[in-house]
């Protein structure tokens, strides 16, 4: 276990080449699960627990880690499983999304391990616990399930998606115009928070759930014209993506001719100085981190009223 959490520390590091770091870890029964390494902040035994009063079914309790009281989600019940039993043997995976911290219980944790978005598939199509997976990969033979935290969490608090009274008077955006936007992200849940936040800005959105998706449909428009930003002049995508990340994306954006001219917003729970190295490297226009609907808003305005 110790090897595992000086992992975690080393190799959040490292970003970019359309490759991730996944955790393995399990919940109840033998099915592997994983989580983007970027994610996680630190792996620990479960610490005694703490109840309170109206808390949601799906957290076990609340933990108090290096002076912060943090919500514990029993993962396994979150998905539409058995709760797990008991906190005794269980680890918690403390990770950041949408810029809050929360723990996930699980029945053990097992390593890391190092692969390819283009080996990262989106989830076969069904009802029940497949509606809480963002995506699907094999190791060793195995099929190791990427759960759309996105969704678990929205459903267990949900975020804010309107925009403020006070920024609504500062657009300046014409609205008029009906600008067409694209907004790509393998979450449904996600796709949906930034339609409901960007609907008061009289936009055309088209939507696309990963980079490759993206590519290809802007790609089929540069067939009928020579710049494509004058149909599509923004959008709006996620990093982590099965089949091609966000910022390949961008990469290949950029690298022809008929698309380069698109602006591009990153839009990721991701943070850190590395992602910002990387939006300047791959020639991104704008990084921000999930979700506030303001700055998501803000971003909107600024690039199409240029």
């Amino acid at each position: 276990m110790s090897s595992i959490l000086d992992s975690v520390n080393k190799r959040t590091q490292l970003v970019g080449q359309n490759r991730l770091e996944l955790l393995l870890f399990k919940l109840n029964g033998r099915q592997r699960f994983g989580i983007n390494v970027f994610k996680v902040k630190e792996v620990l035994q479960c610490p005694p627990l703490t109840t309170l009063p109206k808390l949601s079914p799906f957290v076990k309790g609340v933990a108090h880690i290096r002076g912060s009281t943090i919500s514990v989600i029993d993962l396994s019940a979150a998905t539409g499983g058995r709760p797990l039993a008991s906190t005794k043997d269980c680890f918690i995976i403390i990770s950041e999304y949408n810029r809050s911290i929360q723990g996930f219980l699980v029945s053990s944790v097992e390593r890391i391990i190092n692969t390819n978005w283009a080996d990262i598939m989106p989830p076969p199509k069904g009802a029940g616990r497949y509606s809480y997976l963002t995506a699907v990969t094999e190791i060793e033979g195995e099929l190791v399930e990427i759960l759309d935290v996105e969704k678990i969490l929205d459903e267990i608090s949900p975020v804010k998606t309107s925009i403020s009274a006070e920024l609504s008077e500062q657009i300046t955006l014409d609205k008029e115009q009906n600008f067409h936007i694209m907004v790509i992200d393998d979450s449904a849940v996600a796709r949906k928070q930034i339609i409901r936040s960007l609907e008061s800005l009289n936009l055309q959105i088209d939507t696309a759930k990963d980079g490759r998706e993206a590519l290809e449909k802007l790609k089929a428009i540069a067939k009928e014209m020579d710049d494509v930003s004058k149909e599509i002049p923004l959008i709006i995508s996620d990093i982590e993506m099965p089949e091609m990340d966000g910022y390949t994306l961008t990469a290949e954006i950029r690298d022809d001719p008929k698309l380069k001219n698109i602006k591009v917003v990153l839009h990721t729970s991701l943070s850190g100085v590395f992602n910002q190295a990387m939006v300047q490297k791959v020639g991104a226009n704008d990084f921000i981190a999930k979700f506030n609907p303001d700055e998501l808003a803000s971003a909107v305005n600024k690039h199409l009223s240029l």
